[in-house]
Parts: C-alpha cells; sequence; structure tokens
C-alpha cells in the first residue's frame, strides 16, 4: 500500500481574477472532451468585438493562473477568453491521446465556436509551447504571441532534487493502482486526495512533459506577428533551448527576468501584463 499520497501537482498559491467572468461554458471537442471556456471583459457576443487575448495556462493548472493579467487586460479595454485546457481545471479529459499539438487543436475549436477568427495569444509553460504551434501552422489566426517559459524538447527541461518527474509519476501510478485494485469497505476513493482519477491524469500530463514537445527550432521561422519570449533568469528551460526560439522567430523580444523562476505569471504578474499588453499594442499598430 502507498505509504503517502502522491503530493499534488504544482501547488504554489497564486491570485486568481478579481473581475467575473461574462460567459462561461463547457465546449464539446469531437472525442468528448468537454473544455471549459472563460471569457471576460465583454458582456456581448465575443466574436463581434475586437480581437481578444486568448490565456493558454501551463500543465496541471488552470486559467485562474493568469488572474492579475486577465484583470490588468480587462481594465485596458481588451477581452479575454481564457481556457482550461483537457484534462486539467473544470475541463474533462476526452479519449485522444494528449500531445500538445492537440491541445492547439482545442484552442482553435474553441475560437471557432465563439465566432473569433484571430486573437493575441498569452501562453505559460505547456500553453507557451501551443502558443508557438498555433502561430506557426495557423499564423492568420495569431495577430501576437507572447511566449512565456516555452521549450521545443523535452530534454530542455531542468529538474531540481525537490522535483523528480519520473518519481511522481510512478508516485501516482502507484496511488491510482492500489485503490483501483484494492476496494476498501468504508473508504470513498473519490474523497481522498487526490482521488485515484486525479492521480491517473496527473501522471498523464507528467508524461507529457517527457515525452514531448518535438518541435525544430528552424520551423518557427514562418511566425511573423509582433512575438515576445519571455523566460526567468532561473527558469527551467535551459537557456539555449529559450535561445534557439528567439533566434528562429524574426523581429521577436526576448525578456530574461532576473532573480525570477519558471512561474513567472505567479510570481511578477505585473510585468507579465505590462509586456503582453506592450505586445498587442504592437501588433494594432501594425494592423492600422
Amino acid at each position: 500500500m502507498p505509504s503517502i499520497p502522491p503530493r499534488l501537482h504544482f501547488p504554489s498559491p497564486y491570485e486568481t481574477p478579481t473581475v467575473l467572468p461574462t460567459a462561461a461554458e463547457r465546449i464539446a471537442m469531437d472525442d468528448g472532451a468537454l473544455i471549459a471556456t472563460f471569457v471576460y471583459g465583454t458582456p456581448g457576443p465575443i466574436g463581434s468585438l475586437p480581437a481578444p487575448i486568448l490565456m493558454l495556462h501551463g500543465n496541471g493548472e488552470d486559467h485562474t493562473i493568469f488572474g492579475p493579467t486577465i484583470d490588468a487586460a480587462v481594465a485596458s479595454g481588451h477581452a479575454v477568453v481564457a481556457i482550461d485546457s483537457r484534462a486539467q481545471g473544470k475541463s474533462s479529459r476526452g479519449k485522444l491521446p494528449l500531445t500538445y499539438e492537440l491541445l492547439a487543436s482545442d484552442a482553435l475549436t474553441i475560437l471557432d465556436t465563439l465566432g473569433v477568427p484571430a486573437a493575441h495569444v498569452l501562453g505559460f509553460s505547456d500553453g507557451a509551447i501551443e502558443g508557438l504551434l498555433l502561430a506557426r501552422d495557423h499564423g492568420e489566426r495569431v495577430l501576437s504571441l507572447m511566449s512565456i517559459g516555452a521549450n521545443l524538447t523535452p530534454e530542455s527541461v531542468i529538474e531540481d532534487e525537490e522535483w523528480d518527474i519520473d518519481n511522481s509519476i510512478a508516485a501516482n501510478r502507484n496511488w491510482y493502482s492500489y485503490w483501483t485494485t484494492h476496494p476498501t469497505t468504508g473508504v470513498d476513493p473519490d474523497l481522498l486526495t487526490p482521488s485515484p482519477q486525479e492521480a491517473s491524469i496527473t501522471a498523464e500530463l507528467l508524461q507529457l512533459m517527457l515525452d514531448e514537445p518535438h518541435i525544430p527550432a528552424e520551423s518557427l521561422s514562418t511566425i511573423a506577428c509582433p512575438t515576445t519570449i519571455m523566460v526567468g533568469e532561473f527558469d527551467c528551460i535551459v537557456p539555449e533551448e529559450t535561445q534557439a526560439i528567439h533566434s528562429s522567430i524574426a523581429g521577436s523580444r526576448l525578456i530574461v527576468v532576473p532573480e525570477a523562476s519558471h512561474s513567472l505569471p505567479k510570481q511578477i504578474p505585473d510585468l507579465v501584463a505590462e509586456e503582453l499588453l506592450s505586445t498587442v499594442a504592437a501588433a494594432e499598430t501594425s494592423l492600422r
């Protein structure tokens, strides 16, 4: 029997949005996944308004990681579409194998369903990978891109002594296996933290980080929208990979935040909002 439950996936606290969503719904994907989608900053149909900011969060999180950034975007007059990626937050898993390409495809389906032809994209960590894929493969849908803490290969993620991804995966799988193969009278497994199903999904999400992405740096040369690449000085992404992303996207800005680590939306939300709005403004100016 597992002696202790596996640790929570990215448990550190952060500020959630103070503004309320003006719309919130689960949008169905073809494989049955229901993707929780939240609109902020507009009382009416978002497809009839200026292009919104699409926000894509990191592995094991939900859209509220962008709390202060959502607040700042709305205060500046921009609408926001924020997604809980499949198997995370309020979204369900669906049947298809998890890939970053699938998560990017989900985001496109959300925009199509909302009637949004193009958006500014803010992506953090896994969401930054998705943002790169969207801007590369569907450039007509991405007006600007802010990529925070993206990597192109799984080998470029630096693990430390406190976070061993392989052991985390094993712990979650063992927790799932025990409680699903040893029914115990008097214990409702769904009331455990994590529940067996939550542990199984956490293991799958962590495995995604070990297996993917595989993005050739040179393929990013097709990205033509105003782009900002942002990382912390002590990010868990090797600096050479960040430099490869920056060098491959002509005209992109590279911002390395001193003394910061990976979780910039939590650590320095004001600077993230400032640089996001600057990137959006650059795109809006170029479109006039």
